[in-house]
């Protein structure tokens, strides 16, 4: 039984820990996805841009998929991103997410080849006719170079599992656009850390966090404060928490935020070849940034 996915709240990206001998280290990834739920997040995604998709094998998709049901035992729901270059093995990447029970996909524009918008949408609309499951749209020009326009969305409407959108332009004015052309035809999930309390004081309908990996207690809290209207209260904890969501806005931002999960204790440092851990000056001043920020880690009020 499928659980239900409401598209509110915190929805991790999550980070795809590995052993020092590059295998899956589930028991690691375990510990995470409990932290996860004991802050309140609403829903997993797994093997996204922070969980090293391009270096994930299909069997490893599936292996995490498992635990996160296993975690989220029929409250919390698990997304697999789907980031592939062909729309053939894009539907049957989502084919096998469906028929190994996942809840719900996130989904990519095509990878390398850069489509336009007919092909985008018809990407889109094959991979969406292929699965009963909802999907959530990955709108990040900023990175993956294809927009997701307002007439493509029109003709995306017309699909009813196709519920959401991640919003990671950098723009955050689309939100109103997307608001004004459609209602509330799609949810809206903010999806640049730097960009959260903008875009829920907007009206964002959620948050696909990138440092909620290693913090995940103050991104469920500052959501929580800013969607009460306690903006005051969620400005406070957005200015000591900026200098580690800008960790999430840089190339390796694998590296970075594994580095903060590993100083929180629910994460490691090992990355998957071609990426390779942070050293040296880089490493001194990233570490410098997330030690000053435990060092001056606020006290949480609940929203």
């Amino acid at each position: 039984m499928n659980v239900a996915v409401n598209w509110q709240g915190v929805y991790p990206a999550l980070l795809t820990p590995f052993t020092a001998d590059d295998e899956l280290d589930l028991d690691l990834f375990e510990k995470n996805l409990i932290a996860q739920v004991q802050a309140g997040v609403k829903g997993f995604i797994i093997g996204g841009s922070l969980g090293e998709a391009s270096t994930l094998t299909r069997p490893e998709k599936v292996a995490l998929l498992e635990r996160a049901l296993k975690v989220g035992d029929g409250r919390i729901p698990t997304l697999v991103n789907i980031a592939e270059q062909s729309t053939r093995e894009a539907i049957a990447c989502a084919q096998e997410a469906e028929a190994n029970g996942a809840d719900g996909l996130m989904l990519l524009p095509p990878m390398r080849y850069y489509a336009d918008a007919r092909e985008t949408v018809a990407f889109f609309t094959a991979v969406a006719q292929s699965t009963s499951l909802p999907i959530m749209l990955y709108n990040n020009p900023f990175d993956y170079k294809i927009a997701i326009t307002i007439p493509m969305l029109e003709e995306l409407s017309a699909l009813p599992n196709i519920q959401a959108i991640k919003e990671s332009s950098r723009d955050i004015t689309n939100i109103i656009r997307v608001r004004n052309a459609f209602g509330d035809r799609f949810k809206l999930l903010g999806g640049v850390d730097t960009l959260a309390l903008e875009s829920i004081v907007l009206g964002a309908d959620g948050w696909v966090g990138g440092l909620v990996d290693a913090f995940p207690e103050e991104t469920v809290v500052l959501y929580d404060l800013a969607v009460a209207g306690k903006i005051e209260e969620a400005r406070a904890i957005y200015s000591w928490f900026m200098p580690l969501l800008e960790l999430d806005i840089h190339p390796k931002l694998v590296q970075n935020i594994k580095l903060a999960a590993t100083l929180t204790g629910i994460g490691s440092e090992y990355v998957r070849a071609p990426r390779l851990p942070l050293i040296g000056d880089e490493r001194a001043r990233v570490l410098g940034i997330i030690e000053s920020a435990l060092a001056t880690r606020p006290v949480l009020t609940p929203a």
